[in-house]
């Protein structure tokens, strides 16, 4: 599937702006036509509220509906709206930290266009930045979301939490603020699939959350499946845990003390005339293998993150920028 056509790349549609803004508001979207318009006029309303000068970026993974005309046209109306539009869909990951990168504000927030990411949270990031904090995270405190769903997000904290080189935030999801110092420090560290909430935490900064009750989509679909959260789950920890890769040394040393005490017991039982459970047997080496592909799978991800770092890829690679002043 290709992206939407769109009317030929301006690289400006406005005047140079005389400084650099104090917030720049980072969205990205795929297929977000419903919501595009709504989330502007909200972030626009509530940054109002602060005083602060802002941008809002939004950066489009290469949508099949209307949603860049429509931020185009969003554009032409308010010089503080910027788009980016890929060539093509970067995922979850790359493609909004590259908006994050290119935007040029004192601080940064990146939040998702379907209103889940509450905007009335915007003028407490930016008060609680104001007081010197470089990092502010929404987090969640409620979400209706499935059984299944919070159990696997309660494994792949409970992993994080004790494999992990250092502690993330359960619950948090990006939504939040970042400090240009953290921004600059993230893309220093050229991570080929930034797992951004993760990088957050490693920088070190001073870091403080935020509760709030998560609400459904506003309006249309998630773009989310099973898959592709397994996906992101899976970059994250082996991005965010080097320890990982000595968890096959310890389960094969585990492995060695079990095969040498199931030896020991099929000796007893060959010479006390008893049969030998072969069934037991059987299962325990089938878990024994379950376990050795699952880590070599982790393990070969590890090695295709390498791949990555020497390719030196970009995250993405732009189609055209929309509204930016000459000087940006």
């Amino acid at each position: 599937m290709t992206c939407a056509s769109t009317a030929p790349a301006l690289t400006s549609a406005s005047a140079r702006a005389p400084e650099i803004e104090d917030i720049s508001v980072v969205i990205p979207c795929y297929n977000e036509e419903l919501n595009a318009q709504a989330i502007a006029a909200a972030v626009i309303a509530e940054l109002e509220k602060t005083g602060a000068s802002f941008e809002i970026l939004f950066i489009d993974n290469c949508s099949t509906d209307r949603t860049v005309p429509i931020i185009r046209e969003m554009c032409l109306a308010d010089p503080r709206i910027r788009l980016i539009v890929n060539t093509r869909n970067f995922g979850q990951m790359r493609s909004p930290t590259h908006g994050i990168f290119a935007a040029r504000g004192r601080a940064v927030i990146g939040m998702c266009a379907d209103f889940q990411d509450s905007p009335a949270l915007l003028p407490h990031f930016v008060e609680r930045w104001r007081a010197g904090v470089d990092i502010v995270l929404g987090v969640r405190e409620a979400e209706d979301s499935g059984t299944v769903l919070r159990l696997v997000r309660g494994l792949s904290y409970w992993l994080a939490k004790n494999f992990g080189d250092f502690q993330t935030i359960p619950n948090a999801t990006g939504f939040g603020l970042y400090s240009r110092r953290v921004v600059d420090a993230i893309k220093a560290l050229n991570e080929p699939e930034p797992f951004y909430r993760g990088l957050l935490v490693e920088t070190g900064f001073p870091l403080e959350t935020i509760g709030y009750v998560r609400p459904p989509r506003a309006r249309g679909a998630s773009k989310n499946n099973f898959f592709t959260l397994l996906d992101f789950a899976v970059t994250g920890l082996t991005g965010s845990s080097k320890r990982l890769l000595r968890v096959p040394l310890y389960f094969g040393v585990v492995g060695i003390v079990i095969a040498l005490a199931m030896l020991v017991g099929a000796g007893i039982a060959f010479f006390t005339g008893r049969p030998i459970a072969g069934w037991l047997i059987g299962s325990v080496m089938q878990a024994q293998v379950s376990l050795i592909f699952g880590f070599l799978g982790l393990m070969g991800d590890h090695v295709r993150q390498i791949s990555e770092r020497t390719r030196a890829a970009p995250l993405v690679h732009e189609r055209e920028r929309y509204n930016f002043p000459q000087d940006y």
